[in-house]
């Protein structure tokens, strides 16, 4: 098959979560034997140059990226507010992008074109207009739910209404270009049951993939577990989260654990974070080898208040036969038994509770780590995944007999 991918951001470096989950299709459908194509949305944000783009990638991907300007612009949207479109989608609106869309479309034929993410679907019409392929609608998220559980954890009143109202845009453009595809392949089980609710396309459950093999476990435990967070601060969920367990969390933790330090890697930290002077807290930033990271720290705390689809370094943590904390929100589209490959921390106080036990008890996270690993071979394989999504494409030929649920 030969797949154009639209991405709204740069899938290389996958050096975050939404790049990763765009890279891990990529290279499983490379490594399946299909042709791929990638045309990237590059913005002052996520911004990367095509130079530093390895030689090799650029030849197996074909990855072009358009720059588009996504930064808020107060006026426009001021102005959004009178037109009851969505601010977050019509900011991926591009001449330049829909321009070179249409020179690909016109030059190649391809069986498949892939949108990442809800925002690259303002490009179906055109894509209509000059393919025969079939669109698949890749959803990393429900996009507008994150929003709407930031509405609600937002205690002032004018932004928690602005934001109420660009959640309530934002879900009428996301369930409405539901049937403008051919197909949705949600990132969770748990979304693509959303997505059933308000859809009569077919609808599949693609979650992230690894390569088991790229990720050596370490489960021993020298000395006092080493707790830790990894992630990009650029993402509100990340940042939410991690303020709420330095504010809420944290003070009980250092009473019932004082040793207790919180090593927090990432890109992009907030200045409240870097000023924080806090002996609890190591801001230390972006890292050069995540995995590395990951495997000289023991125990991941993820506390994710708001947020969709699936947490990508949760996945990985898990392939490094790490014990991961979370909450049930960052836990969402994760297959775990409770306690047995993933402890659940609802609340603050259970979430002191699971950090003093474990901080007493080492062997508790070594068995939780060692069933995790277990879990990621099953179940997220890279290679298991892309034979689910190749299977997909086929149900969805026009003409196919083939059910695929």
């Amino acid at each position: 098959m030969k797949i154009l991918l639209l991405c709204n951001k740069p899938p290389y470096p996958a050096s975050e979560g939404g790049p990763m989950a765009m890279n891990s299709i990529i290279t499983g459908l490379l490594e399946a034997g299909h042709q791929v194509k990638v045309l990237a949305v590059n913005s002052p944000k996520y911004n990367v140059k095509e130079s530093d783009i390895p030689k090799d990638y650029k030849q197996k991907t074909g990855i072009e990226l358009i720059d588009v300007d996504l930064r808020v612009r107060p006026w426009k949207a001021l102005i959004n507010l009178f037109t009851r479109k969505s601010y977050h989608v019509e900011r991926f609106i591009s001449k330049d992008f829909k321009a070179r869309l249409v020179e690909l479309l016109e030059k190649e034929q391809f069986d498949v074109v892939q949108l990442e993410m809800l925002y690259m679907a303002p490009y179906v019409e055109t894509i209509r207009q000059h393919s025969k392929a079939m669109i698949v609608l890749r959803a990393h998220n429900v996009e507008h739910k994150i929003w709407e559980r930031i509405a609600k954890d937002t205690k002032f009143f004018v932004k928690r209404w602005y934001i109420s109202y660009l959640a309530k845009t934002l879900k009428e453009y996301e369930l409405n270009a539901l049937e403008t595809v051919d197909g949705i392949a949600a990132i969770t089980r748990k979304d693509a049951a959303f997505f059933r609710k308000y859809c009569s396309k077919p609808i599949i459950d693609i979650p992230y993939g690894v390569y088991p093999e790229e990720f050596t476990p370490k489960y021993e435990i020298e000395g006092k577990p080493k707790f830790y967070h990894i992630g990009s601060m650029n993402w509100m969920p990340n940042e939410e989260g991690i303020r709420w367990f330095v504010d809420e969390v944290l003070p009980k933790t250092v009473e019932k654990v004082p040793n207790f330090v919180y090593h927090l890697a990432g890109r992009n930290m907030p200045e409240w974070l870097t000023t924080l002077n806090n002996p609890s807290v190591d801001v230390i930033g972006e890292v050069p080898d995540a995995k590395e990271f990951v495997a000289n720290h023991d125990v991941a705390i993820v506390p994710l208040l708001a947020g969709s689809g699936i947490r990508i370094k949760i996945i990985e943590s898990m392939a490094m036969g790490k014990t991961v904390i979370t909450t049930r929100v960052g836990a969402e589209g994760i297959l775990y038994d409770e306690e047995v490959n993933l402890i659940i921390a609802e609340n603050k106080a259970k979430m002191v509770e699971a950090i003093r036990s474990i901080n007493e008890n080492p062997q508790i996270a070594v068995r939780i780590g060692q069933a995790a690993r277990k879990l990621v071979e099953e179940t997220y394989d890279n290679r298991k995944i892309i034979a689910r999504l190749l299977m997909f494409y086929e149900q969805i030929k026009p003409g196919s007999k083939i059910t695929f649920m």
